[in-house]
């Protein structure tokens, strides 16, 4: 593979990852035995311009032309073939296109190309094709991509590398920005310790339930029985294309929870591409409550009550002993007192009688 320092930012597109470009890119094709690089970007009838893809907002029925320019920076001549397919983005969040094997059944196929351009070294050819948005499609964004690509059969197998562009098309009428929350579920670890509060970790799916291609905010809320807030926090949605979907997990240490724990997440899409100020923006939120055993403050208020009983009864013990002791010592006091004292009453002795 061959590229100019001129074009390092620019990206190698395979098979094997088959992502189409957001941006201007470059892609290394190798029929055997010779290696191609070229690029494919948005362009006007007299050349590439500086779009990194093409929004189109079309009523039903509307056609528009528009144009991609295809740059080979090869040593050879070059026919490459072009190819528009329905766009989708990755569990990573990378635009791409439908494979040459999957028909497309939406956006993807609005988009009339020619087949086949050649382009010779380092030449860059204009190609113009047209968009028609059929009467019935319903509003909102339907996302494509559309590419040149080259094939070059290795054995038995073929490899298909292309470079290309999405081109986001927006039927005019009824648009909705909405993220649903899906599947939330909360799992509560209390601490051992217990003067630390537990760890809680929030599962769910936002899900583009609008009809535009929207980011967002995702708000994740937690309060107690009395009603407090122990932990609110909000964290960046990225673009979703309409119908898709992300997981999202998130965790949150030091949380207090004294039986019921009440988390509530709450979505705000934002628009994106064209035509963001005439687009319904509806806020969601679900709400799930997790019924907590505050098992080590429960250990520890029987250890608290325990200590107190025991101390309780040692006092009570102490006291009884006091007191015996104190009406041991009376009576013991009272027996020497009498037997150290003369009798009451004793007659004189006979002898001692006058005579």
């Amino acid at each position: 593979m061959t590229v100019t320092p001129l074009r390092r930012a620019l990206v190698v597109l395979a098979v094997a990852s088959l992502t189409v470009a957001v941006a201007p890119t470059a892609a290394v094709a190798e029929p055997d035995p010779k290696a191609l690089t070229w690029t494919v970007q948005p362009a006007t009838a007299s050349g590439p311009d500086q779009r990194r893809w093409i929004n189109a907002s079309l009523d039903p029925g509307q056609a528009v032309t528009e144009h991609l320019a295809v740059r080979n920076f090869s040593r050879t001549a070059v026919a490459f073939s072009l190819k528009a397919a329905d766009g989708y983005l990755t569990d990573k969040g990378r635009f791409n296109m439908l494979s040459s094997d999957r028909p497309s059944v939406d956006g993807g196929t609005w988009i009339d190309v020619q087949e086949k351009v050649t382009v010779g070294p380092n030449e860059t050819r204009v190609v113009p094709f047209r968009i028609t948005v059929p009467k019935g499609a319903t509003p909102g964004d339907h996302p494509a991509g559309i590419a040149a690509t080259v094939t070059s059969t290795g054995g038995t197998v073929n490899v298909e590398s292309r470079v290309g562009f999405r081109v986001m098309l927006r039927v005019n009428g009824d648009a909705r920005a909405a993220l649903a929350v899906r599947g939330l579920g909360v799992t509560y670890s209390p601490s051992w310790n217990p003067f630390t509060g537990g760890t809680v970790r929030v599962r769910y799916t936002v899900e583009n339930d609008g009809n535009v291609w929207v980011s967002g905010t995702s708000r994740v809320a937690m309060s107690d029985l009395l009603g407090r807030t122990s932990h609110d926090a909000t964290s960046a949605v990225e673009e979703l294309l309409p119908g898709g979907a992300r997981k999202v997990q998130t965790r949150a240490g030091g949380v207090w929870a004294l039986g019921r724990l009440r988390t509530t997440v709450t979505t705000a899409p934002t628009p994106l591409g064209d035509g963001q100020a005439g687009v319904d923006s509806r806020p969601a939120s679900a709400t799930v409550t997790t019924w907590v055993v505050p098992w080590a403050q429960l250990a520890l208020l029987l250890l608290l009550a325990g200590l107190v009983v025991g101390l309780r009864a040692t006092a009570r013990h102490r006291r009884r002993r006091l007191a015996g002791l104190l009406a041991r010592a009376r009576q013991e006091g009272q027996e020497s007192v009498l037997v150290g004292a003369a009798p009451v009453g004793a007659e004189p002795d006979a002898g001692d009688a006058p005579r």
